[in-house]
């Protein structure tokens, strides 16, 4: 049964009830009406624009059960966990992978079987088991949802031969509306998805692969980088964030860096067994550790939202992988910062790797690699030069949130070079790459152009003064503006677009920027505020999402989102009903996991004399301490370790216990036994304690003399006990 009969209202009302979303993003509304139609769709839509959001609601309102093919089992976890917080019954969603044991299938089966599930996960290679497919044929089978479906394009940065077999799957079980979704497609690989699924009829759906709130820079690969990785790490203390290495070995090398440099991290790659990847996957999303060093491996089946960083150590060898990597960042439209470390030897370290494939294969890295050393080297604003890759015109000049356009470029008449090129790709037919036509404007006598007899060309060795990157940007240019285009089919071969006759007829300005030595309009990127209205009451619900995480075993973001949190702030919600009414909440997830956040809400509004009116509030700021002190009473009152609240306030210890002191010492009362008990011994708390009844002065340096400093005894366990002893003396 296909639900042709829904309307608008219907869909936004299912929307608030089962996700708590007021309105729909982008294209997903037209996807989903399609889809409930019975039609084929393909939904180009890049990360963080709500893909998922366009099968799970569907998946939710028909008749049967949905197949959502995908190719990772971190993957599958994840987003069956998520929706089993939207719903109220477990079994909504499922997996079927190697993962399962065979009673655990039953289970899947029996709940599929009894109409209970919605969505049902599954590899390829599960989907191609013929148990599998026997199973599948016995029941009612709503649509297939094809995730990540780059990965059956050997043009795409993810390709997986299994994505082969899905169609003849498909039609083995039981035809029924296929939607393909993916987040990195060029017009090549979108050509080859709609091919291999046969839906070449399908409703097309793209959305701007703009991400207005992703920061990128490319910095030159030195030296000092673990150096300048580990200062930006430190600028951006207490956020998440992922650094991709192209080897297990630097993984490892730059964990432990970070960790001798007081950052908290842990690696993730192949090597590990599966059990330790996934330990250290879920101390990340439970924010544990604030950096995951990791291999190409790790992000594909990670949905945290609050990732505000991807740092490539290496240069990726693509812009689909580098695209989807950094579209980890900032999934929640808040800042994303993506910055990757470039030198030109590891391109030539990449090419060298693929001298093995077949030729056909090594056409086809080249090419790519082609693409990412030109984003890597282009003065252009990166943002225009990464979307025109993904056939997408940004019309902008400059986006003020990449390092180029930071930057101050002179501007360089490039009109003689830019006619040079379009006459040399005319006159040799529209047959040869790029970096051809360069060596032979250069006159470089490779073993290409000697072979071809272009060294005898006319215009062999005319821009021999030029440098070569310059001739590279011009060219980079000439395909931004419209003169030329790459024939992918073709490995890359530059044609020419009609207006470049008509510019090699009446030639005319044609301005490129190339470097400057004028100093950088920025030093810091702008990016989407990503603050809160109330700062304290932020931290403090984070506190509590983030206790209440461990104590179900979830991951923080899956009880609810930053943005869901930074409502509150402004809201104010103090009843279950308030809560369910907050974006990205919903009744179910209010039900389940907002009674703590409402009571701690309350207790807040109260304390700092909030007046909750509907469109207006005041704050009374409290006059009896500062903002500071207040919020470390409160953190202590609710016994939030002493090392996590300096991490969170920005402090070392040192400082931090400096605010307690200075607390106790105003004749404030507060108790931090919770924390001496975890990590001073009871003997030595007894001793520094009866130090001080007797002590004619409080001095640290004192007490450490008399007592003898060692490594238990030392000014941290002294400076808490003698905390502990001012708050309840009251000396």
């Amino acid at each position: 049964m296909r639900n042709k009969g829904v309307t608008e209202e219907q869909l936004l009302a299912a929307l608030r009830e089962h996700f708590g979303f007021q309105s729909f993003k982008g294209n997903q509304q037209a996807v989903i009406t399609n889809l409930m139609r019975g039609e084929d769709v393909f939904v180009l839509m890049p990360t963080g624009g709500g893909k998922s959001m366009c099968y799970q609601l569907p998946a939710l309102l028909m008749h049967g059960t949905a197949i959502i093919v995908s190719p990772l089992i971190a993957l599958m976890k994840n987003q069956v966990d998520l929706m089993r917080t939207y719903s109220q019954t477990d079994g909504v969603a499922h997996f079927i992978n190697s993962s399962l044991s065979k009673s655990a299938i039953e289970i899947v089966k029996r709940d599929i079987r009894n109409g209970v599930t919605k969505m049902l996960y599954m590899a390829p290679e599960s989907l191609a088991k013929e148990d599998n497919i026997a199973f599948l044929q016995s029941v009612d089978i709503s649509f297939y949802a094809i995730d990540e479906a780059q990965c059956i394009s050997e043009w795409g940065h993810d390709f997986r031969p299994e994505y082969y077999t899905i169609r003849s799957c498909v039609d083995r079980i039981g035809r029924a509306p296929i939607i393909a979704l993916t987040a990195t497609a060029t017009p090549k690989v979108q050509n080859d998805i709609l091919k291999n699924l046969l839906i070449p009829d399908a409703k097309v759906f793209k959305s701007s692969f703009n991400r207005a709130n992703l920061y990128y820079e490319v910095r030159p690969k030195t030296d000092n980088i673990d150096r300048d990785i580990i200062l930006f790490i430190k600028q951006m203390r207490g956020k998440s964030g992922i650094i991709y290495c192209l080897s297990r070995k630097q993984v490892e090398d730059l964990a432990q860096t970070l960790v001798l440099n007081d950052i908290k991290a842990l690696p993730y790659h192949a090597g590990l067994d599966t059990a330790q990847r996934n330990a250290h996957q879920d101390k990340f999303l439970m924010e544990d550790v604030q950096v995951i060093v990791a291999t190409i491996a790790f992000g594909m089946g990670i949905d945290k939202p609050d990732i505000r960083f991807v740092i490539h150590y290496d240069i990726p060898k693509s812009l689909e992988g580098y695209y989807q990597e950094t579209g980890r960042a900032g999934r929640d439209g808040g800042e994303g910062r993506c910055i990757c470390y470039y030198d030109p030897k590891d391109i030539e370290k990449f090419r060298k790797f693929s001298q093995d494939k077949y030729i056909s294969e090594q056409e086809i890295s080249n090419q790519l690699l082609y693409e990412t050393q030109a984003y890597a080297e282009t003065h252009l604003c990166r943002r225009k030069v990464l979307l025109h890759y993904f056939g997408e015109e940004y019309k902008h000049e400059n986006c003020n949130n990449c390092d180029n356009c930071n930057k101050h470029y002179k501007m360089y008449d490039a009109q003689d070079i830019l006619s040079a090129v379009i006459d040399l790709v005319i006159q040799l037919k529209e047959k040869f790459k790029a970096q051809h036509i360069v060596d032979i404007l250069k006159g470089n006598k490779t073993a290409d152009v000697l072979s071809y007899k272009h060294d005898q060309l006319e215009l062999f060795g005319c821009l021999n003064e030029e440098e070569e990157s310059l001739i590279q940007a011009t060219i980079r240019q000439a395909m931004l503006s419209g003169f030329l285009k790459k024939d992918i089919e073709l490995y890359g071969v530059l044609k020419t677009l009609p207006p470049a006759a008509k510019f090699l007829k009446a030639p005319h300005e044609f301005l490129i920027p190339i470097e400057d030595d004028s100093e950088e309009i920025e030093d810091a990127p702008k990016n989407i505020d990503a603050t809160t209205a109330d700062d304290q009451l932020y931290a403090l619900l984070k506190d509590v999402r983030r206790k209440l995480a461990k104590k179900l075993d979830m991951q923080p973001w899956q009880i609810f989102s930053d943005p869901a949190l930074e409502a509150m702030t402004t809201s104010y919600p103090i009843t279950i009903d308030e809560l369910a009414g907050i974006p990205g909440v919903g009744k179910n997830k209010a039900e389940k996991f907002g009674e703590e956040f409402v009571t701690n809400i309350k207790k807040y509004v109260q304390e700092n004399d909030i007046i909750r009116v509907e469109d207006t509030r005041v704050r009374t700021i409290p006059q009896q301490r500062s903002q500071l002190k207040l919020s470390i009473i409160q953190a202590i009152d609710r016994r939030v370790a002493l090392d996590d609240l300096a991490e969170s306030k920005g402090m070392d210890m040192d400082e931090l216990l400096t605010q307690i002191e200075s607390i106790v010492n105003s004749g404030t009362h507060i108790n931090i036994d919770y924390f001496i008990e975890e990590i001073i011994d009871p003997d030595i708390v007894d001793e520094i304690y009866e130090y001080f009844r007797t002590a004619k002065s409080d001095s640290v340096e004192e007490a450490l003399e008399s007592l003898g400093e060692d490594d238990v005894v030392n000014e941290i366990s002294v400076r808490l006990v003698r905390i502990k002893f001012i708050s309840e003396t009251g000396k």
